[in-house]
């Protein structure tokens, strides 16, 4: 299969299987089913052909690299449940990519086939209540203590997507040293069935497309065998950026989707709709609107294609990541933002999609990294590059 037959495909199958269901349940996963339409709407990807395309070959899936994905990505992103029905969404699509890089052959069993395959979810813990983990990592608090055969896990998380329901948890914890020390951490590969492991509650957020919610969890001597730890004992945050560099790219190509839509659903309507002797789409303030959300989706594809390119390159592209997500987290928000003007009433209700997205984007400008903390890591970066400090 060529990589437009695969867009094409993942196209039809969205529009066909997905957007319905999307548009009858407002976006909210809960409502729409949960974990029982995930598996059908993961079936009927399969039949489609375009279940788990960026899945390593030895999984199942295609193996595309970052680029290959970027548009597949983003016309499963076209509806807030396609990411689900492909088995591409966060945290799982990101979890995927760390343990095919990571993991030893037995977790690779244990863990990856089985996520991959779409038979579990899967969640990643690193988030904590303040004074912990937040948008600075090495303020990690959630201890792991070495006992015989392996560690004892102790802490408090939050904000875990998908944690409800997750067969598994990638858990972050502090395996030497203090907090605020950016060393120490590992990560342990935790089924959601350890003792001592709980999932406390639901952290209600603005967002409802996300399966297994935004929880608390907690750890209370959680047992974890030494052939659970992933990756080297220690090695844990540079491990993360295993993860976190892809992974905020895989966002932008599925919000991508999302504000694609809402601007199209904006520009047909101000296409039909009549007002001051005239079709909206006639009027010059609605004409800036349209380009500047034209001009927005292109540079956003843009950008993401320079990080995406030095990621299947084998770089860190630490910078061109961070670019391209604070870009896109911005510039996509502008998108639905615009386009709810121009649908004017019905862009605040759920007649149309646009508020729905609207609602569910805004968070990006938060996750995996607020703007401001990413703005931070560049400025100081261009000042080690140009002026030697």
């Amino acid at each position: 299969m060529t990589g437009d037959d695969l867009i094409a495909r993942t196209r039809a199958f969205v529009q066909t299987h997905v957007l319905p269901i999307d548009d009858e349940h407002d976006g909210d996963i809960t409502a729409a089913g949960g974990d029982a339409l995930r598996v059908e709407m993961q079936q009927a990807a399969r039949e489609a052909g375009v279940f788990a395309p960026q899945v390593p070959v030895d999984c199942g899936g295609l193996g595309l690299g970052m680029v290959d994905r970027s548009a597949v990505f983003e016309e499963a992103g076209y509806s807030l449940f396609g990411p689900l029905a492909l088995n591409i969404a966060a945290p799982d699509e990101g979890n995927i990519h760390l343990l095919d890089a990571v993991a030893t052959d037995s977790q690779r069993a244990q863990f990856l086939q089985p996520l991959a395959r779409g038979e579990v979810r899967s969640a990643f813990a690193m988030t904590e209540p303040s004074p912990g983990a937040g948008s600075d990592p090495a303020a990690l608090t959630t201890s792991a203590s070495k006992v015989d055969g392996g560690w004892n896990i102790n802490g408090r998380k939050w904000f875990i997507t998908g944690a409800d329901g997750a067969d598994f948890f990638i858990t972050m914890a502090r395996s030497s040293g203090e907090p605020g020390r950016l060393g120490g951490a590992t990560m342990f590969l935790m089924p959601a069935a350890t003792e001592g492991l709980e999932v406390v509650r639901h952290v209600g957020t603005v967002d409802k497309s996300m399966i297994g919610g935004h929880c608390e969890v907690t750890y209370t001597d959680a047992f974890v065998p030494d052939d659970q730890v992933l990756g080297g004992v220690d090695e844990g945050f540079t491990y993360a950026q295993v993860r976190l560099g892809p992974a905020r790219m895989t966002h932008v190509m599925r919000w991508t989707g999302a504000a694609r839509r809402a601007h199209e659903v904006a520009v047909r309507h101000v296409a039909e709709r009549q007002a001051f002797g005239a079709r909206l789409a006639d009027l010059g303030m609605i004409q800036q609107m349209i380009a500047d959300n034209e001009i927005d989706l292109a540079a956003t594809r843009a950008l993401l294609r320079v990080a995406c390119e030095e990621l299947d390159a084998g770089g860190r592209a630490s910078s061109s990541t961070s670019i391209a997500k604070t870009f896109a987290a911005e510039a996509l928000f502008r998108v639905v933002d615009r386009a709810t003007q121009m649908c004017g009433g019905l862009g605040v209700s759920s007649e149309l999609p646009v508020a729905r997205i609207s609602r569910e984007i805004r968070p990006f400008r938060i996750y995996d990294g607020p703007s401001e903390v990413h703005r931070w890591s560049l400025a100081k970066r261009a000042v080690r590059r140009i002026a030697g400090s």
